[in-house]
C-alpha cells in the first residue's frame, strides 16, 4: 500500500542530503530551523500552502550550499538562484554589524540633532533593519521580533511625538524618553545576539 507523500519530510531529506558534509549536529541544527519556520509559516499563515512555504525556503541544494560555504566546508561562493553561478550573498556579514547599526541609530540622531544626523541615523536604522533581515544568523521569528523591537517601535513612537503634542516636553521628560528607546535597543540588540546561530 502506497502511502501518502509528506513535502516536508521530503523537502527536509533532500537538505540533508546535500548537507552530508556538514557536523552532524550543525546538519541537524539546519533541519530544525527549517522545520520550526515551516510551522511558524503554517501558524501566523493559514492560508499559505504547503508548496508555497518550502519554495520561499529556497532549493535545497542552495541551502545546503550556503550552511556548507559558511561552515567552511563548501565553496567560497555557493551558487544562489539554482545553480546560476551568482555568488550567494547571505550571511557574509558579521552578526554584529546589523546589531550595532540598529542600535547606534538613535544615539546618531540624539547626538547630531542637526542635519544631517536625523538623515544619518534613519540610514543606520534601514541599513541595519536590511542586514538583519537577509542573515543567515537568526530564525525568521527571531528576525521579525528584532526588527519590531528595534526598528518598527522605536519610528512609530517618535513618530508620534513629533507629529502630536503628546511627545515628552522639556529637556528631562525628553531625554529620558530618548533613554528609554535606548535601553529597548540595546536589549533587543543583546537577545538577538544571545539567540544568534553559530
Amino acid at each position: 500500500m502506497k502511502t501518502p507523500a509528506d513535502p516536508v519530510r521530503d523537502y527536509l531529506s533532500a537538505v540533508e542530503r546535500e548537507a552530508s558534509a556538514l557536523p552532524a549536529d550543525r546538519r541537524q541544527e539546519l533541519l530544525a530551523d527549517l522545520a520550526e519556520h515551516v510551522e511558524v509559516a503554517r501558524a501566523e499563515r493559514p492560508g499559505i500552502t504547503l508548496g508555497e512555504i518550502l519554495a520561499e525556503l529556497g532549493d535545497p541544494r542552495t541551502i545546503a550550499a550556503t550552511a556548507l560555504a559558511e561552515a567552511g566546508n563548501g565553496p567560497e561562493e555557493a551558487p544562489a538562484g539554482g545553480g546560476t553561478g551568482e555568488p550567494a550573498r547571505r550571511g557574509k556579514v558579521h552578526p554584529l554589524v546589523p546589531l550595532l547599526m540598529l542600535t547606534l541609530s538613535l544615539p546618531f540622531v540624539m547626538v547630531f540633532s542637526e542635519s544631517p544626523g536625523p538623515q544619518f541615523g534613519l540610514l543606520f536604522r534601514i541599513a541595519g533593519v536590511v542586514l538583519l533581515c537577509t542573515s543567515v544568523h537568526w530564525t525568521a521569528v527571531r528576525k521579525t521580533t528584532g526588527v519590531l523591537l528595534a526598528a518598527v517601535v522605536p519610528s512609530v513612537v517618535i513618530a508620534s511625538w513629533n507629529l502630536s503634542d503628546g511627545g515628552p516636553t522639556g529637556d528631562t521628560p525628553a531625554l529620558l524618553a530618548n533613554l528609554g528607546m535606548l535601553a529597548l535597543l540595546i536589549a533587543t540588540s543583546a537577545w538577538l545576539w544571545r539567540n544568534r546561530r553559530p
